[in-house]
């Protein structure tokens, strides 16, 4: 048996966003039960140079999409980077997995030989599918979202492995 490049994104994708998902309402409860200002956490960080919770969620949802895409061969979505509360995240993170839910596996097919070219900063970059899937795109994602799971506990978020890994997809 094969695993389908498909296989080996959109469900993974889809299990971390739902969870990161979930993960976003405790956090609003957290905030509303301790009266923490929600931007206090929105605007956290866990060093002074890294992104903020907010722009933790929006680059994991940017490779989520932007996998997708470019391993189907369509249009990457834009998405405006203005989400200010846990449930413009939440609609974010919505739209990412509608957008994902969207494509169909068979777009898939063959890309793991497919030429994926990308600007990042002021690079341009070039992959095979499979490398860019397992080399780029999914190290990238789980970096963000681990991220964004760390500074909500790091801030007193009572959370824990089961929070961030959620139920399989």
């Amino acid at each position: 048996m094969s695993l389908s490049m498909y296989q080996a994104s959109v469900p993974v994708f889809v299990q971390i966003l739902t969870a990161l998902s979930a993960i976003l309402d405790k956090a609003a409860a957290y905030a509303a039960e301790k009266k923490i200002n929600p931007n206090t956490l929105l605007t956290a960080r866990l060093y002074p140079n890294m992104f903020t919770l907010t722009r933790q969620i929006q680059t994991a949802t940017d490779h989520a999409k932007g996998a997708a895409a470019r391993l189907a061969g369509v249009e990457v979505p834009k998405f405006a980077d203005e989400e200010k509360t846990f449930d413009e995240l939440k609609a974010r993170i919505a739209k990412t997995l509608d957008f994902i839910g969207s494509v169909p596996a068979a777009k898939f097919d063959g890309s793991e030989e497919r030429t994926i070219s990308l600007k990042v900063g002021p690079r341009e970059l070039s992959f095979k599918g499979l490398t860019y899937l397992f080399g780029f795109a999914l190290p990238n994602f789980f970096f963000h979202a681990t991220t964004a799971y760390d500074i909500l506990r790091h801030n007193g978020l009572d959370i824990g492995k089961s929070d961030f890994i959620g139920k399989p997809a």
